[in-house]
């Protein structure tokens, strides 16, 4: 796993997360997103929002849904994250979930990297400063149902930084970020992404992929976006998470979260020096439900 990430920038791990495991999660899609057949038949009152914007179907964390909360740190997506980027200390920096349906936008995107708004400088395969990505599936995502397409890092190792897209052939665009060349052999050499529910692809933020359009009738796809780096490296940014954390679905999900959990949203490990009788008071009246024991110093020092 691990060796094909290095070389080829991404790996594609077929249901990775076990359906009992996805379960509690995709029974709470509703709460986030129409069912196929509420936004294909209109009767569902959000169906409108999706229409005319392949980004119009993305929610940031915390979801409505405190499974689908839970999911992003899922045990086996922290253990690939520190697998991967060699670390027992990964931060989550990015949480997003996505759904898309067919016909309501052109989900056909162009080879692109999404360095620009994951870091404040430029992508390093160095180990010590990788980013890693990973699309998370809810549901099975056949071709039919726009998987992301990946380009093997062994193909792209020699473009530069800028431009950061590369549109398909016959298309034209402006900018010092955009090339419109063609890219021919750029996109024949994409790898897809289909994979049953659970999948999990993880890539570099300087891996070249893109999104590819929705066919089946009716169709929908319900997926995950997460992105994690090491706990020191500050420059590789998205959300904030302190803006939201004053929102009852944050709270639930803190309520419900393990403390490795929740040290991939910033919280100190237990043994840290911020925790004090003081903090320690401070956080059962913010969070009355978590069971502060694991952070006490008494605990700690067991």
């Amino acid at each position: 796993m691990a060796p094909v990430w290095q070389t080829e920038g991404f790996v594609i791990l077929p249901a990775f997360l076990p359906a009992d495991e996805l379960s509690a999660a995709v029974d709470e899609l509703d709460l986030l997103f129409p069912s196929a057949a509420g936004f294909h038949d209109g009767t569902d009152p959000r169906a409108g929002r999706f229409i005319g914007d392949e980004f119009a179907g993305i929610d940031t964390f915390p979801f409505a849904s405190t499974a689908i909360n839970l999911l992003a740190v899922h045990q086996r997506i922290l253990d690939l994250a520190e697998l991967l980027l060699n670390d027992g200390d990964v931060h989550l920096y990015s949480a997003e979930a996505w759904a898309k349906y067919t016909g309501a936008c052109d989900y056909d995107q162009d080879l692109h990297r999404d360095y620009l708004n994951h870091t404040l400088l430029v992508p390093s395969t160095a180990p010590a400063f990788r980013q890693v990505e990973m699309f998370v599936f809810l549901n099975d995502v056949p071709e039919e149902l726009g998987p992301p397409h990946m380009v093997p890092r062994k193909l792209t190792d020699g473009l530069p930084a800028v431009p950061n897209w590369f549109l398909r052939p016959e298309r034209e665009g402006a900018g010092r970020f955009v090339d419109d060349s063609g890219s021919p052999g750029l996109y024949a050499a994409e790898v897809s992404g289909a994979g049953p529910a659970g999948t999990v692809i993880a890539f570099e933020a300087g891996t070249f992929h893109r999104g590819t359009r929705l066919t089946a009738p009716r169709g929908a796809r319900y997926s995950m976006h997460l992105g994690f780096r090491l706990s020191n490296f500050h420059w590789g940014q998205r959300t904030g998470w302190a803006a939201r954390s004053f929102e009852q679905s944050w709270t639930d999900f803190v309520h419900r979260a393990t403390p490795r959990q929740l040290q991939a949203f910033g919280f100190p490990p237990p043994g840290h020096p911020y925790w004090t009788p003081e903090t320690l008071a401070g956080m059962a009246r913010r969070y009355p439900e978590l069971d502060l024991a694991p952070w006490s110093p008494a605990d700690s020092a067991a």
